[in-house]
């Protein structure tokens, strides 16, 4: 068993050990304040003079073994330098939480390339901001993926260039926007996914260049006007991935109907086309079944009678059925859903009145009666929600107004 080892600098006062050095400047200290008294502060001289020097060392042997030596040295403290921040430097998260505090143009000074193109700028949430000018062209530029500015006055955005955007997603639903302004955006893209345009004034160029995005996926022109059944045809046999299309409320004409019906993809499993009880004929519903044998959800507010019951109801995948102010539809004739052997949903307002509601659902005991009263088919956002999302993706950068 190893003997224990002994440092005889810890029982000899070695001249230059910790320990002698520790009693002298204790007997310094007491010299002194017996000189001066109990005073509260000690001056610098003398704490500079007490304090052993830095760099001294003691060196001990142990016993056992004379070459080993064990030495006692104070390190010396490492000075760190201040060098800066550097936006690379920091994460993402914090960037994103300063430049949302900051004006948009102000922001838009700090766009570096090939960093906040597709991190930062992935998508932007504007919603609030009252005019955009020449902002919304350089947010376009930097290569921003989704935007959302609904409800947004919307000037000249003064591109830079003449190449296509990055654009995937973007909603300017209700935007007050002049036609030229509108042209000159969507001409310039080509990756579109989903895009919603609700309300507004619309025109051939516009429609042509909305063929181009043969990636749209979800496509909302409700209450648009502005184009015409040739220019409709043409975005219906080029956008063949379409799955979400709401062309309810638009100021279309009975070509226009046609138009619809007989160039729809059969991709297309969410559909409104609604607000044409006068246009829309048996052959056209027809049309549409055959057509669009993997519908889900289809909103047809427009039916006249009962008649076409028969027909919906080879629509075998269909869960989501809206026939709301059909008002020629008898509600006996509502009993007939219970065929229907998907059907989940079924929206009827205005048909039936509140005091017979709860004799149809004791009727219709797997439906859900009434429960949606607003379309959600190819809208960035349903009416009954309350986040800032957009097609259940939310912006990374949120401007507060």
């Amino acid at each position: 068993m190893m003997n224990e080892l002994e440092f005889p600098c810890l029982h000899e006062n070695l001249e230059g050990s910790m320990l002698s050095l520790s009693q002298k400047n204790k007997w310094k200290k007491r010299e002194y304040f017996g000189e001066c008294g109990d005073t509260e502060t000690t001056p610098d001289e003398l704490i500079q003079q007490w304090s052993p020097p830095h760099k001294q060392r003691v060196v001990c042997k142990g016993k056992e073994n004379e070459d080993n030596q064990f030495v006692l040295a104070r390190r010396p403290r490492t000075r760190r330098e201040f060098s800066g921040l550097s936006w690379d430097s920091l994460p993402d998260e914090l960037l994103l939480g300063i430049l949302s505090c900051l004006p948009l143009q102000d922001s838009l000074h700090v766009f570096v390339p090939g960093r906040f193109d597709e991190s930062l700028w992935h998508s932007v949430d504007l919603v609030g901001k009252a005019q955009l000018d020449q902002a919304l062209g350089q947010m376009l530029t930097v290569g921003v993926l989704g935007l959302r500015c609904p409800h947004t006055c919307i000037g000249e955005p003064c591109f830079t260039h003449t190449q296509h955007l990055h654009v995937h997603h973007m909603d300017l639903s209700s935007c007050t926007v002049t036609t030229p302004v509108l042209d000159d955006i969507i001409s310039r893209c080509r990756l579109l996914e989903n895009l919603s345009l609700e309300g507004l004034e619309l025109s051939d160029n516009i429609v042509q260049s909305l063929s181009q995005n043969t990636e749209l996926v979800r496509l909302n022109l409700c209450g648009c006007s502005g184009f015409s059944p040739d220019s409709l045809s043409q975005i219906l046999k080029s956008c063949l991935r379409l799955e979400e299309l709401n062309l309810s409320w638009c100021d279309f004409s009975t070509d226009h109907v046609k138009a619809v019906v007989s160039n729809l993809p059969s991709n297309i499993t969410q559909l409104n086309l609604s607000g044409y009880r006068q246009n829309l004929t048996m052959e056209d519903v027809k049309d549409l079944v055959e057509r669009c044998p993997n519908l889900v959800h289809l909103d047809l507010r427009c039916v006249r009678t009962s008649s076409s019951f028969p027909i919906l109801q080879q629509l075998r995948s269909l869960r989501h059925l809206a026939l709301s102010r059909c008002y020629q539809i008898h509600p006996a004739a509502l009993a007939d859903f219970e065929k229907f052997p998907e059907l989940q949903t079924l929206e009827v307002y205005g048909l039936v009145q509140d005091t017979y509601l709860p004799i149809l659902s004791k009727g219709l005991p797997r439906l859900q009666i009434n429960s949606r009263p607003f379309s959600g088919v190819a809208r960035p956002t349903g009416a009954t929600r309350r986040d800032r999302s957009m097609w259940g993706m939310t912006c990374r950068l949120v401007f507060r107004p």
